[in-house]
């Protein structure tokens, strides 16, 4: 049940649970998501960050415990990118106007949401691509995409679900910095990533998920090896390298012995 509060907080979850109507995909996770906040939900995959996310926009509703909304807030949802059909014949500028077109009845769009379209797009880096295929573009075009068909919602909060996952490490950053600039323009940003090193350590904010909150914090904070063995499964050894925390398997000595002396 999703509950609506005048707060400033965005989204605040109390004692939530969530299932499919089998076993608890995660329980008992409080959590608050404040506006202009930046957060990472990091953890293996089968952990629930999904499901988690798809709480946080109100796709799945909790089988125990209460998800308060702000009222009026609006949310932008992105998917993996694993989840689209980019065979489908569809334009970059109709993928990105679907959030509008839908709600209506008539199909076609005006000239002020192709306006809306071409300046979102050329805020991403996109301009010129509206009549384009989305098979034709590069993985970082189509993540970007569908980032602006988020945007067009003029959203008080972004929700990515692994918006990192399968793109080279120049993508990588280049979304990593999208989103820290569309952060500081005061949209609030929520993803999840199982990439701890490349995306996690450089955010905020850091929630430690495994089918539950296992720790939230600053990630040097929460980057330790006992976090990250509850939240893994797995020994994990932490280190610090140009000030940023560096995560290793425990089996990988030899690295960790030439981090050391590097440091």
């Amino acid at each position: 049940m999703i509950h609506s509060e005048r707060t400033s907080e965005l989204i605040r979850f109390e004692h939530v649970s969530c299932s499919y109507g089998g076993p608890p995909v995660f329980q008992g996770v409080d959590l608050t998501i404040s506006s202009g906040g930046f957060t990472g939900i990091v953890g293996p995959s089968g952990s629930g960050k999904t499901t988690l996310l798809k709480a946080v926009i109100g796709s799945v509703s909790p089988t125990f415990g209460h998800v308060y909304r702000r009222e009026g807030s609006r949310v932008g949802y992105v998917p993996q990118v694993e989840t689209v059909d980019w065979n489908f014949p569809v334009t970059v500028g109709e993928v990105i106007v679907m959030t509008r077109t839908r709600t209506r009845r008539s199909p076609r769009t005006t000239a002020s949401e192709r306006h809306e379209v071409d300046e979102v797009l050329t805020r991403l880096g996109l301009e010129g691509l509206a009549t384009r295929h989305i098979r034709e573009l590069s993985g970082g075009q189509q993540q970007r995409v569908f980032l602006a068909r988020a945007l067009v919602q003029r959203p008080d909060l972004l929700v990515l679900d692994e918006p990192t996952s399968g793109v080279d490490v120049r993508t990588r950053h280049e979304i990593l910095h999208l989103l820290t600039d569309l952060n500081a323009q005061g949209i609030g940003v929520i993803l999840s990533t199982h990439d701890i090193n490349g995306l996690a350590a450089h955010l905020p904010r850091l929630v430690c998920f495994n089918r539950g909150v296992i720790a939230d914090g600053a990630p040097r904070d929460v980057l330790n090896s006992y976090v990250l063995e509850r939240t893994f499964g797995a020994p994990m050894e932490v280190l610090e390298h140009g000030g940023m925390p560096v995560v290793l398997d425990a089996g990988m000595g030899d690295v960790s012995r030439r981090l050391r002396r590097i440091a």
